[in-house]
């Protein structure tokens, strides 16, 4: 049996109350459970010389279980002796814990301490244990990120710790010079808004003192307002300042309604101990909050900046207006059919925005050529994927954008090897590569061009099916033909401007690409097949002709 075993099984024997043995070999942690079980039979001078005894083994004996349980149980006995160092020792088994990752052991002593409460001789009448209280928001403090989420978290356990009807978590909003809280016990999700210098709250924030009282309407620095706006009858306050690291303040507990009797010193101690720790956790959070708005502000520009470059290569060929937005569009469809992360679509997107930027390099006469290219002209154009390559290399961007520069310039890359312009094959194109390449030629042969008009959709799914294992990855395209054809109309629509009517979406959104295939080479399904091709072509068009 281990150290940890031993010890939960003596906290086990205790409980039930069974004499426990000492063995050999545990050191500090059996002179510390002996002194528990001394103490629970009323043996208080024992218990004392017992962790007398304990604090010296302790210098030599390092082992985290040790000083945990000796700071734990030495914690217990001075919250039952209503000892305000109390709060001390149970920050230091906590805070051991975490650092040596005992945070497991550490829960399954409060465990076994409130079986021990509950099942013991011992009869002194304990209150909740503030040391639940301290664990749980220690660990959210180290978890939780949302500041709405903490604020509830450090709430609800203060409130339970404290005995109280509600506790409140107010913040200092230093822009509006207010104090908010979106937790108030009890108003369910109601915010809370007021100057940083009323009532009750804005006095202790203001002054950083703690205030308690007994009567709180007959204290002049009590709002009386909040309670007839939210309908709550307030007895009983205890007002204290929440601070950072720096010691300056940045909120304020409010604890209202002691359930029985008035708040004591003791809870004064056990709200400050509290305090210590929600006033790092709610400041890093604000930090953190603050720092996604800044990601996300940085990430609006990156995307307007992305959808900008798209938009230059449009002002450039009139001929593709819109192309890049629709492979846009096809390949984040085909992203999802295979269930891609939220983050890999992301960057299949903004690739297929900047897939064609390197045209800006190709010149006016042949990009926008409208006749047939010659052979010289077709290799020049050819060119504008390694220059989109040189392009977006150049931005000094992360990981994530060397991966969406790969992506963009291998999109004429063939699964067989015979693309361009690095001849690169099978699994060596990046994934999101050969989904581009499946995008950008379905919205090639399927948008009309003044030189010509879109191919008939049962010869484009023909060329990808017939294509598949050479120019295309078949697993992409085969995941294409899966999607349905409401949404590859909502992309036809971007070039048409027609509007889908619920009636007609509802049918197209029970079939798939290959079941439209299927139908027109079957002759099967013709409403199908004319319905698609009204929003397809703009006309009403016999499904022989599709």
């Amino acid at each position: 049996m281990d150290t940890k075993e031993y010890i939960l099984d003596c906290l086990d024997k205790i409980a039930e109350n069974k004499n426990i043995h000492l063995e050999s070999g545990y050191n500090s942690a059996y002179i510390c459970l002996v002194a528990l079980e001394a103490y629970v039979h009323n043996k208080f001078n024992e218990a004392l010389q017992y962790f007398s005894d304990a604090s010296v083994i302790l210098k030599s004996d390092k082992t985290p279980e040790s000083t945990i349980l000796y700071e734990f149980i030495l914690g217990y006995l001075n919250y039952n002796e209503k000892n305000t160092t109390y709060s001390l020792h149970y920050n230091n088994a906590r805070r051991c814990a975490k650092n040596t990752n005992n945070e497991e052991f550490l829960n399954k002593l409060i465990e076994k301490i409130n079986q021990i409460k509950n099942g013991s001789m011992y009869t002194t009448e304990v209150r909740k244990d503030p040391l639940l209280a301290l664990v749980k928001i220690g660990q959210a403090v180290a978890a939780e990120k949302n500041i709405d989420k903490l604020m509830q978290t450090i709430a609800e356990e203060t409130k339970e710790a404290m005995q109280a009807d509600r506790c409140t978590v107010f913040l200092y909003d230093k822009e509006h010079d207010e104090l908010w809280s979106k937790v108030a016990l009890g108003l369910g999700s109601t915010e809370l808004r007021f100057k940083s210098n009323q009532g009750l709250a804005g006095h202790v924030f203001q002054t950083g003192e703690t205030i308690n009282i007994k009567d709180a309407y007959s204290d002049s620095r009590f709002n009386k307002n909040i309670d007839k706006e939210t309908g709550y009858k307030t007895k009983t306050i205890l007002c204290m300042p929440i601070k950072n690291i720096n010691q300056e303040t940045i909120g304020v507990f409010q604890v209202l309604n002691k359930i029985t009797g008035y708040f004591t010193e003791e809870d004064e101690d056990l709200l400050v101990t509290i305090g210590s720790s929600a006033g790092i956790s709610l400041e890093n959070a604000k930090l953190f909050e603050r720092q996604n708005e800044l990601l996300n502000e940085q990430k609006k520009i990156f995307d307007s900046f992305i959808s900008t470059l798209g938009a230059s290569i449009d002002a450039r060929d009139k001929i593709t207006s819109g192309h890049s937005t629709r492979v846009r569009m096809y390949a984040t469809l085909i992203a999802q059919e295979f269930e891609l992360p939220d983050n890999d679509i992301e960057i299949i997107q903004k690739a297929a925005a900047l897939h064609d930027i390197g045209k800006i390099g190709i010149r006016d006469s042949v990009l926008q050529k409208e006749g047939k290219l010659t052979p010289e002209e077709y290799q020049h154009i050819q060119q504008h994927v390694e220059i989109t390559h040189n392009i977006l290399e150049k931005i000094n961007m992360s990981e994530e954008f060397k991966l969406i520069t790969e992506i963009a310039c291998s999109h004429h890359e063939k699964y067989d090897g015979t693309g361009y312009y690095r001849h690169l094959k099978g699994e060596e194109i990046p994934f999101g590569g050969r989904i581009l390449a499946v995008s950008d030629v379905f919205d090639a042969i399927t948008s009309k061009r003044h030189y010509r008009d879109k191919m008939p959709i049962v010869k484009v799914i023909g060329i990808l099916i017939g294509d598949s294992g050479t120019h295309f990855d078949k697993n992409v395209v085969d995941k294409f033909l899966q999607t349905t054809l409401d949404k590859i109309t909502e992309v036809f629509l971007t070039e048409n401007h027609l509007v889908l009517n619920e009636e007609d979406k509802k049918l197209l959104s029970q079939y798939t690409l290959l079941d439209l295939y299927n139908s027109i080479n079957s002759g099967a399904n013709t409403e199908l097949v004319d319905k698609f091709n009204f929003y397809y072509t703009g006309t009403n068009v016999n499904a022989a002709q599709v």
